[in-house]
């Protein structure tokens, strides 16, 4: 990809596609640091909920960093970050409930931590100059993410309970289709995106995704090469139909905190 993708010179179109990966990508990162904060006091070890506190700090400190994004397209990130409905939402669809036990939260830290890994680095390759300075460092602070999840994953695949195998199993099906919906979306926006040269083809993010997870799903007896894509699409958002609960993004836009923000 070449470094030459000018905001000023581009169409509406691009623009909104541009718009609406920044916005898939920090409202993600900021859900998904909500879901690891409810584990905090709720892993199985006093050293994984420090660890879930590092990661949650992370997602939330990378969601700003992409947020102040926006400003290249003429927006307010304060605006955007608390003011907006919870159907405005565009995070992954598996961040959408909280995660009702330990092994969702490992396979959410394997799948969807990893989607938005593979997706940030391609856009960190293309030509969106925020992008190419920013992101590099979110990705090194992503390694951490990695390794703990294929540590617990893998820990988990290979557990003496019957129990554990098989909700870390389901919690990985039922994940996998809108995160390979959403890496691999080929709508109008993404296509200008690809066209513009700001993020790869999403064949090209799926394949990268399934590398990186084979491995550790076949140890779970899970195939992500067989994986289909989830079924409903909302091209204004990027992802499937739905959006987080209300309590989710009233953490999110710190309602609760509103008379107290500072910024």
């Amino acid at each position: 990809m070449t470094r030459s993708f000018q905001v000023a010179s581009a169409d509406l179109g691009t623009q909104a596609a541009l718009r609406r990966l920044i916005l898939s990508l920090a409202d993600s990162k900021r859900i998904l640091g909500i879901r690891y904060s409810d584990w905090l006091l709720g892993a199985p070890s006093i050293e994984t909920g420090i660890a879930a506190s590092s990661m949650c700090q992370d997602e939330w400190g990378h969601a700003r960093l992409l947020y102040a994004m926006l400003r290249d397209l003429g927006e307010d990130p304060a605006v955007v970050e608390h003011r907006r409905p919870d159907a405005a939402y565009a995070s992954l669809d598996p961040l959408d409930e909280p995660f009702p036990d330990w092994a969702a939260v490992v396979a959410a830290m394997m799948l969807v931590d990893e989607a938005l890994s593979v997706a940030l680095a391609s856009f960190s390759r293309g030509a969106f100059e925020p992008a190419s300075s920013r992101v590099p460092k979110m990705l090194a602070e992503e390694e951490f993410h990695r390794s703990l999840a294929l540590a617990w994953y893998r820990r988990l695949a290979a557990s003496p309970s019957d129990e554990a195998r098989s909700l870390l199993a389901e919690a990985s099906r039922t994940m996998l289709p809108p995160v390979v919906a959403w890496l691999g979306a080929g709508d109008a926006p993404a296509r200008a995106l690809v066209a513009a040269g700001v993020l790869e083809d999403g064949p090209t993010l799926v394949a990268a995704f399934r590398d990186a997870v084979r491995a550790p799903l076949a140890e779970a007896g899970v195939d992500v090469d067989g994986a289909a894509p989830a079924v409903g699409w909302d091209g204004e958002r990027g992802r499937g139909p739905g959006h987080p609960g209300a309590d989710a993004c009233e953490r999110a836009r710190g309602d609760r905190n509103r008379m107290l923000l500072v910024e």
